[in-house]
């Protein structure tokens, strides 16, 4: 993990937000490429069902982080983030700003805090600690922590955070000796940019979404993935509209039930995704009613980036 002066415009948000859209016409604007922060957006083949850039939009824009796994294959946040040093090392050599835009909370935090090679936790490790947790508190868990390691103990800025005193002396468990950098480093709070719609409006969305996806040929993707050899149990398969899509061409959900499924799970993910940016992260929020138009939600977003500059981030 390594800071090289690194900057980015970000805008992220709940899915049918209007991300997408928005964050194309600011690049087309302002020359820049974009980063997607979307998990679901790096497996090739599935396009309808992620609402993925048109080619015809790609062809304007330079995508990073787009098409760069089948679904049959892992992908995690380690692979995003060496597509990230791809992509910010080929904008910083043609003098071009990059755009970051998603919703996937995960990848956004690595980006502006970093991401740090950890050796992987001992099988029961964190059942004990939870344990723990559940018998003893907080107390039980600090009490711990700073027998085991105090010089560990004190770098914490919240000592009353139980999943980080888990997280701690997980690590200890699996040989650390001191806190991962990104633990004690002093890093500017990074103020990013996010769209927001109105509850019962961003249901009506994403109803007309699922609609278009399934008018649109996912049964048909879904099942062209299906034979070409994607194993439908892997994480792809559980993406949001083609585990239902799955579902309805074995004959175990009808076309109605799917796309109703579909929408249930998607309308869940906004609401997760909402809750982890007013969480995580320190979001500047725009409105984004169907009322105001494309132009007129880009002009406020760069509003938004220029008043704040772009942000640091870690790769």
């Amino acid at each position: 993990m390594s800071a090289l002066n690194h900057r980015a415009f970000f805008l992220v948000g709940p899915t049918a937000a209007g991300k997408t859209v928005v964050a194309q016409r600011l690049a087309e604007l302002r020359h820049a490429d974009i980063l997607s922060a979307d998990s679901m957006l790096v497996y090739r083949g599935m396009d309808i069902g992620t609402a993925k850039p048109s080619i015809a939009e790609r062809n304007g824009v330079h995508y990073w982080g787009v098409d760069l796994a089948d679904p049959s294959e892992s992908f995690n946040v380690a692979r995003f983030m060496e597509e990230a040093r791809r992509c910010f090392e080929a904008a910083s050599t043609h003098d071009k700003a990059v755009i970051v835009a998603g919703g996937t909370g995960l990848y956004v935090k690595a980006l502006l805090q970093g991401l740090d090679e950890l050796p992987a936790i001992p099988e029961g490790s964190r059942g004990r600690w939870q344990t723990l947790f559940e018998a003893e508190g907080v107390d039980g868990l600090q009490k711990t922590l700073r027998v085991r390691n105090p010089q560990w103990f004190e770098t914490l800025a919240d000592r009353a955070n139980s999943r980080r005193l888990i997280r701690a002396l997980e690590l200890l468990d699996a040989g650390c000796v001191e806190p991962p950098r990104s633990w004690v480093e002093r890093r500017p709070e990074a103020v990013i940019t996010g769209l927001e719609v109105p509850r019962d409006e961003r249901r009506g969305r994403i109803d007309t979404r699922v609609r278009a996806m399934y008018a649109g040929g996912l049964l048909q993707e879904a099942r062209a993935l299906l034979d070409r050899g994607w194993d439908p149990s892997g994480t792809a398969a559980q993406a949001i509209g083609y585990a239902e899509a799955i579902a309805c061409l074995k004959g175990t959900l009808t076309v109605d039930q799917a796309m109703e499924e579909t929408a249930r799970r998607t309308r869940q993910l906004a609401k997760r995704q909402m809750t982890w940016f007013r969480h995580q992260a320190t979001v500047s929020w725009i409105q984004a009613p169907s009322s105001l138009s494309v132009d007129q939600l880009a002009a406020q977003v760069a509003f938004d980036w220029d008043r704040h500059g772009p942000q640091p981030v870690y790769v």
